[in-house]
């Protein structure tokens, strides 16, 4: 580790230690689909003029709707159909994390390049988790779809950083270095600020841990695997010596269709 790295590593360190780091916030319409989540009586037309608030909110899930792997034989045209559609915890779930794409945005074409990079691996990850999930799990697919979206959610605050440390962008490798280094920390802070649920709040920490133990499949499981074979892009690796893969109880050899699970990332496209 270069002195550049090592430096900004103990800065960042100190300020998270010292809450003087500014997170990014949970924005105002996704508290408000949260809220609206955690009461199980809460109706389809209820929820959707809570999501319809945000007009361009409610196209992205329209569109959601209508993508390959969902589309039904009638297009869907209102939110309200769509909703019906997605199911009360999906829609919730996945509008959540659509809100959070619109925080990933900088003032420095460098900074906007590599946040578009991050934000376009997590969409990949969260369409292959939730095809994981649907198919050899009985954990929730929307679930594991956000816990893909937000599992690098601690590389923003380092991005905005570096748009104030000229001479952080202008070493990508170092850059690079510290984001390995620091976001898995800087990510369980932000979904336990953002008070996200028990499964997920540590996630982003524990992720990069290949040989961690779990008494049974969880969601670090699912994004594991996801990872690997959103890595592979499209190729199948040799997955079969992780404990993720074990709790997942996949199929052996080339059963586990890469391909297919690739294609999921339509899902959020």
């Amino acid at each position: 580790m270069n002195n550049l790295a090592e430096m900004v590593q103990t800065q960042l360190l100190a300020a998270i230690n010292n809450d003087d780091l500014v997170l990014p916030t949970l924005p105002e319409v996704a508290l408000s689909i949260r809220e609206a989540a955690e009461n199980s009586e809460i109706s389809v037309s209820a929820l959707s003029k809570v999501i319809g608030r945000d007009a361009a909110l409610s196209a992205r899930l329209i569109k959601v709707v209508n993508s390959p792997l969902l589309r039904a034989t009638v297009e869907v045209t209102d939110l309200q159909t769509a909703i019906t559609r997605l199911g009360i915890n999906y829609s919730c779930n996945l509008a959540i994390g659509l809100v959070i794409e619109q925080i990933f945005h900088a003032r420095s074409d460098v900074v906007e390049k590599k946040m578009r990079e991050v934000w376009a691996s997590s969409l990949e990850v969260a369409g292959i988790s939730y095809e994981l999930c649907r198919r050899y799990t009985q954990l929730k697919p929307d679930q594991g779809a956000l816990a893909g979206l937000v599992h690098q959610i601690g590389v923003l605050p380092i991005l905005i950083y570096a748009e104030e440390h000229n001479e952080l962008l202008s070493d990508p490798v170092c850059l690079n270095y510290v984001i390995d280094q620091i976001h898995p920390v800087l990510g369980d802070k932000i979904l336990s600020t953002w008070e996200f649920p028990e499964q997920l709040v540590k996630l982003p920490g524990q992720v990069l841990d290949l040989h961690r133990g779990s008494n049974q499949v969880d969601y670090v499981d699912v994004v594991q695997i996801a990872r690997a074979l959103s890595h592979a892009t499209g190729k199948l690796q040799p997955l079969a010596t992780l404990p993720a893969y074990q709790h997942l109880g996949l199929p052996a050899g080339t059963e586990l269709e890469a391909c297919d699970l690739l294609n999921a990332r339509a899902l959020f496209r």
